[in-house]
């Protein structure tokens, strides 16, 4: 080889090697660009795993609630229909009592 063809072959290789370093360095950029996307992304699907989580949670308590609520108001208003069937069948023997005393000519 002669010494132009030298000289050529040496920048080229000079130049690759640069080339070579350049894209090595951005390569390194582009996969820290990745892991950080990635890091994001796993951030957000945290975020968002926990933002469900919690809406869940009020969501379970508002129906357990409201199931204590409705069990309340059943048994209340179980209490006051036995409550007012006593008072009824009270004033109904009380009713009783008194017709019979009428029929029999016994004063109350």
């Amino acid at each position: 080889m002669n010494r132009k063809k030298n000289g050529i072959l040496l920048a080229m290789c000079a130049g690759l090697a640069m080339f070579g370093m350049t894209a090595h360095a951005g390569q390194e950029s582009f996969g820290q660009s990745v892991k950080q996307g990635a890091k994001s992304a796993g951030h957000g699907i945290a975020d968002g795993a926990r933002d469900v989580g919690h809406a869940s949670a009020r969501v379970g308590k508002k129906i357990g609630h409201g199931a204590k609520d409705a069990g309340v108001g059943i048994g209340h208003g179980a209490r006051d229909a036995g409550v007012a069937v006593g008072h009824g069948a009270r004033d109904g023997w009380n009713a009783t009592t008194h017709a019979v005393k009428k029929v029999f000519s016994k004063g109350d």
